[in-house]
């Protein structure tokens, strides 16, 4: 198996890398800034605002199969408008493609999502991303579409950004944050009212290879099994990593201003049907033993 890891810098792409090289396939892998740290993978920089660049990456590495694992944020001309340019590269050349989703296509007006649910975005990074996964679904028809949530590894040190926990080789941005508020060198709270079902790195992208060599298309939820607000995450993060919990600033989304669905519970149970790996919970794979 040739596969290409677009995004491989990132959070999840470096754990997409590992394994597929581990696995010993044929890995190439893309950056947008600097090349990961990842090893046994070529490198290839990649911008996804430029037609023709992707093209030539294509052509270059001449992938069996490509999984998008990137992550621009709000920035439309990455989220949506590269991801249909992949997409419709992929297509021209007869590629499998798996398309990394997001819980944020969704409002959270109806909490439980199962993978028939269509979006209903209510925030710049939502609607790119729903624009996106309808795109893909219609541009490369036997693509698999991953929706999934808080990606949550083994632990963070710092306060840098990242987006939706799948940017930054360093670690998850869900735990760097709590490294940061228990440490107060970050300004911020963790919500009692913002639910997810976080989901670990490494869980995730068992599933998303699985998904590259399997024909499976459509709509997949790759999400944890344990619903959870972001304080109790946090809480669960610092426990097992030593920090005193007290310590996490609480409040309540709904008392800000800040955009964004409040409670968006992703239902896998169906994919879970079609994927060997198992999804595990947060109260699972952080839990302090």
């Amino acid at each position: 198996m040739k596969i290409l890891i677009i995004g491989g810098s990132g959070f999840l792409g470096t754990e997409l890398v590992r394994r597929a090289t581990a696995a010993g396939w044929e890995t190439a892998a893309t950056y947008c800034s600097r090349p990961g740290s990842a090893t046994g993978a070529s490198w290839h920089r990649l911008d996804l605002r430029s037609p023709g660049h992707i093209d030539e990456v294509l052509a270059a590495v001449a992938p069996g199969a490509v999984i998008n694992a990137t992550s621009g944020g709000s920035d439309w001309e990455v989220t949506a408008d590269g991801s249909i340019r992949m997409a419709m590269a992929a297509a021209r050349r007869g590629c499998r493609l798996v398309h990394v989703s997001s819980d944020a296509v969704f409002s959270g007006s109806r909490i439980h999502y199962d993978e028939t649910c269509l979006p209903d975005p209510v925030t710049p990074y939502g609607a790119a991303k729903a624009s996106a996964e309808t795109a893909v679904r219609l541009l490369a028809p036997s693509a698999a579409v991953a929706r999934t949530s808080l990606i949550i590894g083994h632990g963070g040190s710092d306060g840098s950004d990242g987006s939706d926990g799948s940017d930054g080789s360093d670690g998850s941005v869900h735990e760097r944050l709590v490294h940061a508020l228990a440490a107060g060198t970050h300004d911020g709270v963790l919500f009692t009212d913002d639910v997810r079902c976080p989901v670990h790195v490494e869980d995730l992208a068992s599933a998303l290879l699985e998904l590259a060599v399997s024909d499976r298309a459509g709509m997949f939820h790759l999400a944890g099994a344990d619903a959870l607000s972001r304080h109790e995450l946090g809480v669960l993060i610092a426990r097992r990593d030593g920090l005193d919990a007290g310590r996490l600033p609480v409040g309540r989304r709904s008392d800000t201003l800040m955009p964004g669905a409040l409670d968006v519970r992703l239902d896998s149970r169906a994919t879970q049907e079609h994927v060997r790996t198992r999804l595990r919970g947060a109260g699972e794979f952080l839990r302090v033993h």
